[in-house]
Parts: C-alpha cells; sequence; structure tokens
C-alpha cells in the first residue's frame, strides 16, 4: 500500500524548550542562522502539516501555529512531545516531533520519514553513526499506547518510551542530522 503524502492527519510538533545549558541558557529557537531564527527552520520543516505546535516560549512566527509550555516546564522530550501532541486541535494519523535546534531537516526530510513509517510505527532520523535523532514520525494511535501516565513522563528518556515501537531508521542525508548544541556549532553552520 502507498502512503498517499497529501491525504491529511499529519501535524507537526516542535520541541524548543529545552535549557540550551552549552549555549549559556539562550532560548534556541530564536537564535539567529543566516538571517533566521531556528524556530522558522523547524515550522517550515512542517509545510505539509495541516497543524503545528511548538511545545516552548511564545514569540512571533509568520505562520500560524499553537504554543504550548509542558507543566512542569522543561520536563524533557518525551513531556514536550506528548504535550504537544494533546495540544493538537484535531487527532491526526501522524504525528511528526523535531527539535528545534536541527535547522537542516526540511519539509523534505519530514516527507521521506512519513514514507519510510508507511507500515510501521514511525521512522526518525539517524545520524552517520546510526544514533537517533529528534527529528520523527509517529503513528498517534501507537503513540498513544506507549503513552506513560502524566507523572512518568517528565525526565522519561525518549529512546525509553520508543522503545517497543517498531520504528524504521532514515539515514540523513548532508546535514540533515546536524544540530546546535553550542556556539561552535552553529558557528560551524552558518554558509
Amino acid at each position: 500500500m502507498d502512503l498517499d503524502l497529501t491525504a491529511g492527519g499529519f501535524c507537526g510538533v516542535v520541541l524548543a524548550g529545552g535549557t540550551a545549558a552549552r549555549m549559556d541558557g539562550i532560548d534556541k529557537a530564536s537564535v539567529e542562522l543566516a538571517g533566521r531564527t531556528l524556530l522558522e527552520y523547524a515550522v517550515d520543516a512542517f509545510l505539509d502539516a495541516d497543524e503545528v505546535v511548538v511545545v516552548g516560549p511564545a514569540v512571533r512566527t509568520a505562520r500560524p501555529v499553537t504554543f504550548v509550555v509542558e507543566d512542569p516546564p522543561r520536563g524533557g522530550p518525551v513531556a514536550g512531545l506528548l504535550t504537544g501532541v494533546d495540544a493538537l486541535l484535531r487527532a491526526p494519523r501522524l504525528v511528526g516531533v523535531l527539535a528545534v535546534d536541527m535547522p537542516r531537516v526540511t519539509a523534505s526530510t519530514m516527507r521521506r520519514l512519513r514514507e519510510a513509517a508507511a507500515g510501521r510505527d514511525g521512522a526518525f532520523l539517524v545520524d552517520g553513526d546510526g544514533r537517533r535523532q529528534l527529528a520523527g514520525v509517529l503513528d498517534a494511535a501507537r503513540l498513544d499506547v506507549v503513552r506513560p501516565d502524566l507523572e512518568g513522563q517528565h525526565g522519561m528518556a525518549l529512546h525509553r518510551l520508543l522503545a517497543p515501537l517498531d520504528l524504521a531508521d532514515v539515514p540523513a542525508s548532508g546535514e540533515e542530522a546536524v544540530d546546535v548544541d553550542s556556539w561552535a556549532d552553529l558557528r560551524d553552520l552558518r554558509p
């Protein structure tokens, strides 16, 4: 069965509420790369999404998005992902997740992930060493099955949440797997 990439039911969650400890605690979403914020790059990666939720502080965006913060704040990627899913106005068939600090992930990347997720519980981008990155697509119904209770979400490792799921690994192309964890990373990404 071919996955129809034009069909509805795909929503995106951008995780933008981290601590950015190696960047002096700055709001990574507002950091600029080539005149655009990292948040703008992340939202653009969800060009095909019906709806986008940003888990992090609210800022002005060109595209309408919903902003939400997990409670308590800074609960980690699992708490952020599930808070984002809960904030969606419609129940999607597929939910994409992307860390705000991965500016080389594009709408094309998300399409490849959606294609790879066909017939599986989801798909995630992996770097050259096979390490799963915080860029993926999940079957929303399967995510709901493995969802921990509210107390168990805070501080839970993403790999632990995803462990029971049948996920496809999608090799990164070019710099897709690069994330901005430090000022040096940002400098190295500049054109």
